[in-house]
């Protein structure tokens, strides 16, 4: 059987990773699944459900805001934004990351 890459996110990283797209500029939802299968490299694909949920409940908690916009093709959507709380949240979930990624290296690399 062939090894395929996972498009599964980590239980836990979707929120954050949304948070990070947000943190590099304001973007609609449609935006944000592009760029983060991109900037995966392909990995991590989005189902508008999921993306969905997660940017309700990320706006709900207050991380992030949205405006309704003209897109780059005269289209109304709604564009989101980072919060003063939004960023706080993702360098906070970005440490705590940084600390699991690192003790998961240190155990996969003890022989």
């Amino acid at each position: 059987m062939a090894d395929k890459p996972s498009q599964d996110l980590v239980q836990g990283t979707l929120d954050m990773l949304i948070l990070k797209m947000l943190a590099l500029e304001p973007m609609h939802g449609y935006g944000i699944a592009v760029r983060l299968e991109q900037m995966s490299q392909g990995v991590f694909r989005l189902n508008a459900g999921s993306l969905f949920v997660a940017v309700q409940r990320l706006q709900r908690d207050g991380l992030i805001r949205g405006e309704w916009k003209a897109t780059e093709n005269s289209r109304r959507a709604k564009y989101y934004a980072l919060t003063a709380k939004g960023q706080k949240r993702l360098n906070s979930e970005t440490r705590e990351w940084s600390r699991q990624v690192a003790a998961i290296a240190r155990i996969l690399e003890a022989s």
